[in-house]
């Protein structure tokens, strides 16, 4: 067997039934790292508490899905360390010191910050867990000295932050303590919804990894095609087509052709959809299986869990003992 690599660690907000925007942005990504890279895997209960904190709903149920999921898509816990955020209660102490060091500057000057403020609707964000949501990331990844992170484009930033306050503890305190963890972008940048736009609880535009395969044509068959094609046979542009987008995903091989044959007007926006709902029964029926099989012996996801919790406590504790150290405490 290959050396590893090194450290990773990526976790997901538990905010419900994961979809495919997180199964081809992150999940995929993470099933190959696994093979390279000691991977912790975390399930961040508290980062859902940065934007949710009025009305959080059932967070624990939450947890429990999202783990599902992620065994369905590949993720082996014999492989990877699968835990929750709160069980390993350094991740908050670290969280507290660092913040000891941060330049409230760096915070406020984060872009996902200041997007998500524009957008907060009626929420109130003007909290104090959502400016340091960065930095609670930061922890989450400096606590197992990961070497890499897996992230969106959005998300790029963040690690930047984290790999200067890395720096920065490690000049502090004349001991290099932190590496300063690379980021690896995924390769789906953004992964569209049903109307076009990203796919996002946020947008009501999602296909679940978890849907029924009954329901998968029904939600294709919602997608928004070319609105410049009235007519079966009027050439279209796949370009501006989110059935199209899709196809790049689901049916790769058959991508020229689906193209030639959409701007030559040779198929129908109905067959089309229907090609494609086809491919996605055909990929998504092992993970369904395997789901299927997950929700019958819950006591393994526990299991899990708590196994998950033990090896991460034991390398955060470890971590936490130089942290000390190095600060004098």
């Amino acid at each position: 067997m290959a050396e590893k690599k090194g450290v990773i660690l990526s976790g997901m907000r538990p905010t419900g039934l994961l979809h495919l925007g997180n199964l081809f942005g992150a999940l995929e990504n993470w099933v190959r790292l696994q093979e390279e890279y000691h991977c912790y895997f975390c399930v961040v209960d508290w980062h859902a508490l940065t934007t949710a904190y009025e009305d959080p709903g059932d967070i624990r149920g939450s947890v429990r899905e999202m783990v599902i999921d992620w065994l369905s898509c590949g993720i082996d816990p014999e492989k990877s360390v699968v835990f929750r955020q709160s069980d390993v209660k350094e991740h908050a102490e670290l969280h507290l010191l660092l913040s000891m060091i941060t330049p409230l500057p760096w915070l406020e000057r984060c872009p996902t910050y200041k997007e998500q403020l524009q957008h907060a609707g009626e929420r109130n964000l003007a909290t104090y867990g959502f400016l340091g949501y960065p930095l609670l990331q930061t922890a989450d990844i400096l606590i197992y000295r990961a070497d890499a992170v897996p992230v969106g484009e959005d998300q790029a930033p963040h690690i930047e932050m984290c790999r200067e306050l890395a720096r920065r503890f490690n000049h502090l305190y004349g001991k290099k303590v932190f590496p300063e963890p690379a980021t690896i972008l995924n390769e789906y940048k953004t992964v569209p919804g049903l109307d076009n736009r990203k796919m996002s609880k946020s947008y009501n535009n999602v296909i679940e990894i978890s849907v029924p395969p009954e329901e998968i044509y029904n939600r294709v068959r919602m997608m928004i095609t070319d609105p410049g094609r009235i007519r079966k046979d009027d050439p279209g542009n796949p370009d501006v087509c989110s059935v199209f987008a899709f196809h790049g995903i689901f049916n790769r091989e058959e991508l020229a052709g689906i193209r030639s044959s959409c701007k030559r007007g040779e198929i129908g926006c109905v067959q089309c959809k229907k090609n494609l709902a086809s491919r996605m029964q055909d990929f998504l029926a092992p993970i369904h299986e395997k789901r299927r099989e997950l929700e019958k012996d819950r006591d393994r996801v526990d299991a899990i869990l708590e196994d998950g919790k033990a090896r991460a406590q034991q390398a955060a504790r470890e971590t936490m003992e130089d942290v000390r150290s190095a600060m004098g405490l």
